[in-house]
């Protein structure tokens, strides 16, 4: 019976390379946004010339935006990698590696996501004020509600996070 307790627990500890796949797919995610930055830069370009300046603003809010989103993924694709899959052992004298990595809890991700979710949801409603004219007011109202849930709703977790004690 223990041979095969010992062997069950093998293989669950093995599973955790399951999550390996969907790593690469956040890395594909990665060069598919990639594409989309590169896309709005050359827009940006493109209409540099006749673009208002909100038009401007909104393009390069577009651009912040998807940075934040792929800043995301690297804390996510990181973090989650070492938390859950294995650790970086290679990389840990690298010059160029991040001063948070290995460093970043479960609990830390969590609320490194939803406050990226805020600061994106952030960027919207900004770029949804800045072309308010185009927008119906139950658009921006929905826009509004569901920034303000984000908020609250992070709020509640860093509360909860603090209560619990993953807060330092």
């Amino acid at each position: 019976m223990k041979k095969l307790e010992t062997s069950f627990e093998h293989l669950l500890f093995a599973s955790r390379w399951l999550m390996a796949p969907v790593y690469f797919g956040l890395i594909l995610a990665l060069l598919v946004l990639l594409v989309k930055f590169g896309k709005e830069v050359w827009s940006l370009f493109a209409h540099i010339l006749t673009a208002t300046g909100a038009e401007m603003i909104i393009g390069v809010l577009s651009l912040v935006d998807i940075a934040l989103i792929m800043s995301l993924l690297i804390i996510i694709m990181f973090s989650g990698y070492e938390n859950f899959v294995s650790k970086m052992e290679d990389l840990h004298s690298h010059t160029d590696r991040p001063e948070w990595m290995g460093h970043i809890g479960f609990s830390d991700l969590k609320i490194k996501l939803i406050g990226s979710i805020v600061a994106i949801s952030a960027i919207e409603l900004l770029k949804g004020f800045m072309n308010v004219g185009n927008l119906e007011d139950r658009e921006l109202a929905w826009m509004v509600g569901i920034h303000l849930t984000f908020i609250v709703s992070g709020l509640l977790y860093a509360l909860m996070d603090r209560i619990q004690g993953g807060g330092h």
